[in-house]
């Protein structure tokens, strides 16, 4: 028998869990409420990138993995939510409605991702040479498609010097925005804010010699000796289509994979820059010989211990009850 709705401790216990998915500049565009018994995860237009995100499609990614946190937090809480993604008898910021489905146990895996939710975070540094194992490739692969979405590995160093040179010329685009380089700027700290990027989470410097682009989240230099490994396993997360359900959906993929990697004791960045900008991503979909949408990009790998970067207090994305 199902339960019949959602309460109170449902609703914190998910918006605890959501609360550490990624987003852009880690700008945080969600906000959580308890409504006629169910959950809606719902996008916060305020925080939402004017400059970097104009479409919105920043916003549905962010919420989207959100959501899946959300979900994993009431499948080991015991009750699995039945997902409704921009439910038509809502307002337009209703990213997903989480109505409680039938009780069951979690499983072993859906155990082991809710783990990993608060130790994954992006690490922009340099990772270690050793490659990663064929069959955590495979989990990755499969993580994303479990999600309705794809993952495409690139293999050998031609399809990772294409990749490159098409993430390279997108970051270029951006340096030269100086609007872009503003906003971005805007939500860069010294100290330990609630929201937006350390300086200490930012990737060292770039370097002549580097293969892959990184954001100027700081102008730390590298260590002697540090550089980033010669030969990086990039990912790219795609969808079918590029509609906001798409870019949701994708969102939960991406979560999915990311927990998958941290599960797996691996690291992992996004590159979002070939994303961002239309002409490079329209490239990069050619590239891939796929009739579907690029959606995120990821650089995954072994890498030095890192933490987590802040996030804001509970009570601040909890909206009035509807």
């Amino acid at each position: 028998m199902s339960a019949q709705s959602y309460d109170e401790g449902d609703l914190r216990a998910a918006a605890a869990a959501a609360i550490r998915a990624p987003s852009l500049h880690n700008s945080q565009p969600w906000r959580f409420r308890l409504h006629d018994g169910a959950i809606e995860v719902l996008a916060d237009r305020s925080r939402q990138l004017a400059v970097a995100d104009s479409t919105g499609w920043a916003v549905n990614i962010a919420c989207g993995a959100a959501t899946f946190n959300a979900r994993l937090a009431l499948t080991n809480a015991g009750t699995p939510a039945d997902l409704t993604l921009l439910p038509r008898d809502t307002g337009p910021d209703v990213i997903a409605r989480l109505t409680p489905g039938s009780p069951r146990p979690a499983t072993y895996p859906e155990q082991a991702l809710f783990a990993a939710i608060p130790h994954r975070h992006s690490n922009r540094k340099p990772f270690f040479p050793d490659p990663v194992p064929s069959p955590v490739r495979a989990q990755l692969i499969e993580a994303a498609r479990a999600e309705l979405a794809w993952l495409d590995l690139l293999v050998g160093m031609t399809a990772l010097t294409g990749f490159a040179e098409i993430a390279q010329s997108a970051d270029r685009v951006l340096r030269r925005n100086p609007q872009y380089q503003t906003e971005m700027a805007g939500w860069t700290h010294a100290d330990q804010a609630p929201d937006g990027v350390p300086v200490t989470a930012g990737a060292p410097a770039t370097e002549p010699q580097d293969l892959l682009p990184q954001r100027a989240f700081t102008d730390r230099r590298r260590a002697p000796g540090r550089d980033f490994e010669p030969e990086p396993l990039v990912a790219i997360l795609g969808s079918a289509g590029d509609r906001p359900t798409d870019q949701i959906t994708a969102g939960q993929a991406l979560q999915r994979v990311l927990l998958t990697v941290t599960d797996a004791g691996l690291a992992a960045s996004m590159l979002s820059q070939p994303i961002e900008v239309p002409t490079a991503r329209d490239q990069l979909r050619r590239s891939l010989h796929r009739s579907g949408i690029p959606q995120m990009a990821l650089r995954i790998g072994y890498g030095q211990p890192g933490r987590p970067t802040p996030r804001r207090d509970l009570a601040d994305v909890l909206a009035e009850q509807g």
